[in-house]
Order: structure tokens, then C-alpha cells, then sequence
């Protein structure tokens, strides 16, 4: 099992993204877009593309939207043939807001972008811990999950959805992650548990068949038990909830 990780020009997140992939049992590599570019038959190499968060391009022209744009120019048809296949795909955070920019997620009839990530409603960076309930339980990344307490860290985490678009988001069940409150309740947008008024509550989104993950929490960073902020309630555990979505990605290809 192989992971690529990708990086470069704001993308900060690809350590901890590959030392998760490691832990559960991956080999992988991280590789620079520019790399990729020059040789893109590379990814044929790997069961896994990761695309980790941070602010790639400084976020100057909407998050996400310029490394979406490179990839779209350079990539685009080998990461269409890589996510046609018996692969997985994963995007946290600024991952998740290329993906969409690509119109990987939710890919329901168009190449083309369907959604877009728009600013959060509170106006400003919002870096916090947030429970979501799992939604899409066919997705491999998310088989045998019901909930999970993740960090969050964005300004442009709010997912806009055309009404048509929503609906057969959810005729398709490809609404992967949503936020919830202390009650194990939908938020209903209700700020803090939903950290940017993101409509329906939606944390993550899959494609139809669920191998592409788009997810706005960081995983990576709630991997081992001592992420947590209340790690010393029981601190003989050895790994938080992150780690169930990287453990989900081995069962998959064992």
C-alpha cells in the first residue's frame, strides 16, 4: 500500500498527513505539484492521493482556488483516471477545498465545479475542536464510524450548495460528514458546534462512490490520544479519532 502526499507553495500539512498513513501500515512519499507535473504517470505508482491542508498560493485568490487551477491544467486527466479507479483520494481542509474546486466532490454530472467554499459566517479564522456525526457510512474512509471529535482551522470552510445541486447531494447520500452540538444533535448551524454556518451542517463531502473524501476537519491532527485537549482523562490511550479514518483507508486495501 502507497501514498502519495502531495505539496508545495502553501501546502503544510504533509508530515503529519504522511506519518498517519505510515503508522497504519503505508508506505509513501511526499512529492512536490512541480514534481508531479513533470512526470504524472508517478501516481499510477500509488493506492492513495492525499491532498493535505494548509494555504496553498496564501489563499490569494479564494482557498484552494489556485492550486486547483494548476492541477486542472497539468493533472487533471491523470487524477481522473486515478479516481476512476479502485483508489482511494483524500483532501483535508485546503485538500477538501481543491477537490471541490476540481468538481471532484460531489461529481455528480458535471467536470466542472458545483459547490464552492465561501467564508465562514462568523468573518474570521476559526481554529477549534468540533464534533461531527458520520453520514455516509459506505465511504471506505468511513466504514464503522459514527462520530468523531476533530480540530478545525479555516476561514473558507462554509460549503455553498445550489438548492438542485443539495438535492441530489442528498438523493446520492454523498454528504460524508456533519457537524453536531453537545447533545449529539445536526448543529443547525448553531455557532460554535458549526464552526462556519455551512449549509445542512455539511463538514465533508464524498463522490458517488464515495473513494474521494473532502473533508474541513483535520484528522492528522487528532491522531494520537495526546492531540486532544482532555488527553489526561485517560492518558494510557494511545490514539484519537483521526486515526479511525487512516486505519479505514489499510482495511480497505487488505
Amino acid at each position: 500500500m502507497r501514498v502519495l502526499v502531495l505539496s508545495g507553495y502553501g501546502i503544510n500539512c504533509e508530515d503529519e498527513t504522511l506519518h498517519a498513513f505510515e503508522v497504519v501500515g503505508f508506505k509513501g512519499n511526499i512529492v512536490h505539484i512541480n514534481d508531479l507535473i513533470e512526470n504524472p504517470k508517478k501516481l499510477d505508482n500509488y493506492q492513495v492521493f492525499a491532498i493535505p491542508g494548509g494555504f496553498s498560493y496564501g489563499d490569494d485568490t479564494g482557498s484552494g482556488n489556485a492550486m486547483a487551477k494548476k492541477i486542472m491544467i497539468n493533472l487533471y486527466d491523470q487524477i481522473l483516471k486515478f479516481v476512476s479507479k479502485d483508489k482511494l483520494t483524500i483532501g483535508i481542509c485546503n485538500g477538501c477545498q481543491i477537490l471541490v474546486n476540481l468538481g471532484l466532490v460531489p461529481g455528480i454530472h458535471s467536470k466542472d465545479p458545483e459547490i464552492a467554499m465561501i467564508e465562514n459566517t462568523s468573518g474570521i479564522y476559526q481554529c477549534r475542536w468540533i464534533n461531527v456525526k458520520v453520514n455516509n457510512k459506505k465511504s471506505p474512509w468511513l466504514k464503522n464510524i459514527s462520530k468523531l471529535n476533530l480540530p478545525v482551522a479555516h476561514q473558507e470552510g462554509q460549503f455553498m450548495i445550489p438548492t438542485k445541486i443539495l438535492k441530489m447531494i442528498k438523493d446520492n447520500n454523498l454528504i460524508g460528514l456533519q457537524y453536531i452540538n453537545d447533545k449529539n444533535q445536526l448543529a443547525n448551524g448553531e455557532f460554535p458546534f458549526n464552526p462556519n454556518g455551512s449549509i445542512e451542517d455539511i463538514a465533508a463531502l464524498t463522490s458517488k462512490n464515495g473513494n474521494v473524501l473532502a473533508l474541513m476537519p483535520h484528522p492528522e491532527r487528532a491522531f494520537y490520544h495526546h492531540h486532544i485537549p482532555y488527553w489526561q482523562n485517560n492518558p494510557a490511550k494511545k490514539y484519537a479519532d483521526g486515526y479511525k479514518i487512516f486505519f479505514n483507508a489499510k482495511k480497505y486495501f487488505e
